[in-house]
């Protein structure tokens, strides 16, 4: 794996209705709209940006790179923003990412959203970046986005003690999770017979009324 540059990560992914691009200024509102679906900010496990700190998080993004590239996820019907993921912690030297920084609004959580997103990025990350490992983390408190990433088919690696901050100012056990690039043809097939078995129905639009509790 070389180093990887915005013209590389950027290219066009899209499946299922949904669509994955470079994370940019003009999706601000529509990433608002998607934090305030759920006041997602109040959730003390997750990183989402307060609406009046989104057009900071995504400068924050797009500063990061090349360690780490940034997506908008689009629903292609409507042309919503429904949520963002990114690559992170990219190490080009040993062929290795992170996919992570990944929150969706509330009415598109336990939908095929998560899946096809994880099944672009991998793909995309295996098949194309060249990559020999790809890691998810997640706070130890965070058990929907734990039970998420082993429904995936990644191999908990450990738990890394007293390793972050939390926005509360408290400190947090991370989880970390991986899939080789040896696993990768097993889960990708494990990942499309899922889709697979569900009908992939129009997600809710913003403001639908009877949205169901749901997680990451």
């Amino acid at each position: 794996m070389t180093d990887i540059s915005p013209d590389q990560v950027f290219v066009p992914l899209e499946l299922h209705g949904i669509r994955l691009e470079a994370l940019a200024p003009h999706h601000a509102p529509g990433l608002r709209a998607a934090a305030m679906d759920g006041a997602l900010w109040n959730l003390r496990v997750t990183s989402v940006p307060e609406p009046d700190q989104v057009e900071q998080y995504i400068f924050k993004g797009i500063e990061m790179r090349p360690s780490r590239f940034a997506f908008a996820v689009i629903d292609t019907a409507s042309g919503e923003v429904l949520g963002t993921t990114s690559y992170h912690d990219v190490v080009p030297a040993i062929g290795r990412l992170e996919i992570g920084y990944t929150w969706y609004a509330k009415r598109c959580q336990r939908s095929h959203v998560n899946t096809t997103c994880k099944l672009l990025l991998l793909t995309h990350a295996f098949e194309t970046l060249g990559c020999a490992l790809v890691g998810l983390r997640t706070d130890n408190f965070n058990h929907a986005s734990q039970a998420a990433i082993e429904r995936l088919g990644a191999k908990k690696d450990g738990v890394l003690r007293h390793h972050a901050l939390r926005r509360d100012g408290t400190v947090r056990d991370t989880v970390m999770y991986s899939i080789t690039r040896g696993e990768w043809p097993e889960i990708a097939a494990h990942l499309r017979y899922k889709l697979a078995q569900r009908p992939i129905a129009a997600l809710p639009r913003a403001g639908d009324a009877g949205i169901q509790e749901a997680s990451c």
